[in-house]
């Protein structure tokens, strides 16, 4: 029986773009996307945001540093998070799992400044009854440290949780630990294996 469920972020309950990001970003600052993106992504620095291995200030300065541009720091922020659009149907998915009464717990890898953004601009993250996130962490998935708080999280065994993310290796991972986990795919996909599992679905 499912008692509670993890919900990966990024592209199963609000789709992004890195593309998107980087661009916007570029413009702020006035130099090639192609830099922007290198910056970003191939050096590690996203990735050492979202293992909270830097605060918000050093991210900015850091990053004014290597595209050697000065940079607004609001206007980065904004560049850099508006990037997410609601899934409108997983959204409704949601809210019918929290009217059944199932803990529901957010299973991100995410940065500070994605994190704050969009639980202003998005009220059905209020849904969740906790996050695993991977900036508070200090680890990534699929690595253990973000798996062994989210079992901590669930407040039941892991053959009763759900987990759902798009990343294949993060669900193995899941899987690997004793979570009913499936690759996110759509949301009708997601509603019949619920509904394989017999999950409650109150209208």
């Amino acid at each position: 029986m499912i008692r509670s469920f993890l919900f990966d972020l990024g592209n199963v309950i609000l789709l992004f773009s890195h593309e998107k990001m980087c661009q916007q970003v570029a413009d702020v600052c006035g130099r090639p996307v192609e830099l922007v993106r290198h910056v970003l992504f191939d050096s590690g620095l996203q990735r050492r945001f979202e293992t909270g291995q830097m605060s918000e200030a050093e991210f900015h300065r850091w990053f004014q540093e290597a595209v050697q541009s000065e940079v607004d720091f609001n206007k980065l922020r904004v560049a850099a998070s508006d990037i997410f659009e609601l899934n409108e149907a997983m959204a409704s998915l949601l809210e019918q799992l929290k009217r059944s009464g199932y803990r529901l717990v957010l299973f991100s890898n995410t940065c500070v400044t994605h994190y704050e953004f969009v639980m202003q601009k998005f009220p059905i993250l209020s849904v969740f009854d906790a996050a695993v996130l991977s900036f508070e962490v200090g680890a990534a998935k699929p690595e253990p440290q973000m798996f062994e708080r989210a079992l901590r999280e669930i407040e039941c065994d892991p053959e009763e949780c759900f987990y759902t993310d798009d990343i294949e290796a993060h669900i193995a991972a899941g899987r690997r630990l004793g979570l009913q986990a499936e690759v996110f795919v759509d949301v009708p996909n997601l509603r019949r294996q619920l509904i394989a599992r017999q999950v409650r679905l109150t209208e």
